[in-house]
């Protein structure tokens, strides 16, 4: 289990007691992500005329200048859109294994686990950023792609480090000093940053330049492409010039559901987000544990609960839907959630080795960052995006100056054992040649009377989901608004390992009556980093997570 203790840069800050904090609030439009610089590029690009998904390509590649730890070029993620006319798509362009991946890779001659799922060039799957915000662009964009790419070529060749950059590199140091380039350009040598020193990064300001004047294409088939696919032969790593040729973004539909009363959209397989979220809400609609109220033992039982049950099926049913048949329909019928929640004991924790994965009906028909856009039509935009383990696999690309994801440890590396993230996955989630890791990003959308109402997302591994839970359980549920819901401390509760994780901040009679009930209960330093924006009344109300560095605001 050694090799799975492993430091998440930005994420450790503490559910501590504050005071209220009031969300910001705007009548236009609003941008919350998870770095200042990146939000204040969003609002420009907003207010220069463009919509949603303009501002979202300019945020992510702003993110991977300023934001190295999940900022990217060499991951992946998810892109959520809603229309102002209701139109929806989710773009999934989520790393893909190369084609030279096999199953037991990570498994030494003993059948053991190695790390090369975490560290160095064998732990990266093809990324698919650029791909999918260009494919996001040329669908729904406004203005010029160039224009778009310009703002982070900018702050490429140099902006100031903030204190959350300076620690988080220096925290991060053990790993990036094993590999020359990330040494040099994140560690100087040796010589840590400080606060308000300039970064600069040249080799990525070039790979951008490119990117800004021939689109994707450059990064799958241009110069960038042959000097990774270069780099990755000398490394030992498998991508291959192929790889990056081949690599395509697939736009899915939504998954959507219902909970009192408002209408759900968030991510479909390969993530297992969306359908984490409506099976626990499936689970919680009927069930009147609100009645409690928020912060109560009693309440915080009944949605742990609700939570193991879903965690123990998306260890055995979910996976990408191009190579597995996942049983969504079973998996989210109201019979199946029924009989689910009827196995949940009001005074009783239930413990994992009896709750295992359900038998829904067959189908019929870790560090990461997220932000959501919501623009002056009232277009909105929820993008996560990630190279999984904070700063990756370690290695910044040789002349191309970007950090590459270990995006193949979210792959069952072995069936049964657990990953980064200490979930244990199934044969579903086994690695295959081009296959789509599982995910936990849940970028989501709520619609209150048929109108846009809330948009968030987080980082946070395995814990996503449940902080985007909560986060819609306080506005929904314990009527609060889009910052004292993120504000409130949290809780997680993964299936296995069979314990209740919560946040400081709750009362030790709390801590005692749920430890009564029979659960295992230890404290953890965060439950994700959820961005979200609140749409009602006219105004616009930004709400960014104090556990992070991050930044609302609007006009």
């Amino acid at each position: 289990m050694s090799r799975r203790r492993f430091y998440f840069p930005l994420l450790c800050l503490c559910a501590l007691p504050v005071a209220a904090r009031h969300p910001v609030r705007e009548r236009n439009a609003m941008v919350v992500a998870q770095e200042p610089h990146a939000t204040d590029i969003g609002v420009a690009v907003l207010k220069s005329g463009g919509n949603a998904v303009d501002a979202a390509v300019a945020v992510a590649f702003a993110l991977a200048v300023t934001h190295p730890a999940a900022g990217n070029l060499g991951g992946g993620g998810f892109l959520l859109v809603r229309t102002a006319k209701g139109e929806t798509a989710f773009f999934d362009f989520r790393e893909r294994a190369p084609g030279k991946a096999t199953r037991d890779m990570y498994l030494d001659a003993a059948g053991k686990l190695t790390r090369d799922s975490l560290v160095g060039w064998r732990a990266a799957g093809v990324p698919g950023t650029v791909h999918g915000l260009e494919t996001a662009h040329k669908r729904f964009g406004g203005k010029p792609w160039a224009g778009l790419v310009e703002p982070a070529i900018q702050l490429a060749r140099g902006f100031p480090v903030s204190y959350a950059l300076a620690e988080s590199l220096k925290n991060s140091a053990k790993l990036l000093s094993r590999f020359p380039e990330s040494n040099r350009i994140f560690l100087r040598n040796g010589h840590p940053y400080e606060k308000d020193e300039t970064l600069a990064q040249p080799e990525l300001a070039r790979t951008l330049e490119r990117i800004a004047q021939h689109g994707a294409r450059e990064f799958y088939e241009g110069e960038t492409a042959r000097k990774l696919a270069q780099a990755m032969q000398a490394g030992g790593g498998l991508i291959t010039l192929e790889d990056l040729k081949d690599y395509r973004t697939v736009v899915r539909k939504p998954l959507t559901g219902s909970y009192h009363g408002y209408d759900v959209i968030s991510a479909p397989p390969p993530s297992s987000g969306g359908v984490g979220l409506l099976q626990m809400m499936g689970m919680l609609e009927d069930s009147g544990y609100q009645k409690h109220g928020a912060g109560s033992a009693a309440a915080i039982h009944y949605v742990a609960e609700v939570m193991r049950r879903s965690y123990a099926d998306r260890s055995e049913h979910l996976a990408d839907p191009d190579f597995f048949k996942v049983p969504l329909s079973g998996l989210l019928s109201k019979q199946y959630l029924a009989r689910q929640r009827a196995g949940i004991q009001p005074d009783r924790a239930s413990t994992s080795d009896e709750v295992r994965p359900g038998k829904p009906s067959p189908e019929e028909s870790t560090e990461t960052t997220h932000f959501s856009i919501v623009d002056q039509q009232g277009n909105a935009a929820a993008l996560t995006y990630t190279i999984n383990g904070g700063y990756g696999n370690g290695v910044t690309v040789p002349g191309l100056g970007f950090l590459l994801n270990n995006e193949m440890d979210d792959f069952a590396a072995k069936p049964g054992e657990p990953n980064l993230f200490s979930l244990v996955q199934g044969e579903a989630n086994a690695i295959q040649p081009n296959k789509r890791p599982l995910s936990s990003m849940t970028p989501t959308i709520l619609l209150k009377d048929g109108k846009l109402f809330l948009v968030l997302g987080a980082p946070g591994g395995s814990r996503i989901i449940t902080g985007v839970l909560q986060v819609i359980l306080n506005v929904t549920d314990f009527g609060m608004n889009a910052q004292e819901a993120i504000d409130a401390a949290r809780f997680h509760h993964q299936w296995l390992p069979d314990k209740l994780s919560l946040e400081r901040g709750f009362s030790p009679d709390t801590i005692a009556l749920l430890k009564a009930r029979g659960h295992a209960v230890d404290t953890i330093s965060g439950v994700a980093l959820v961005e979200a924006i609140m749409a009602e009344k006219g105004w616009l109300a930004g709400g960014t997570d104090r556990r992070g560095h991050g930044k609302a605001e609007g006009f």
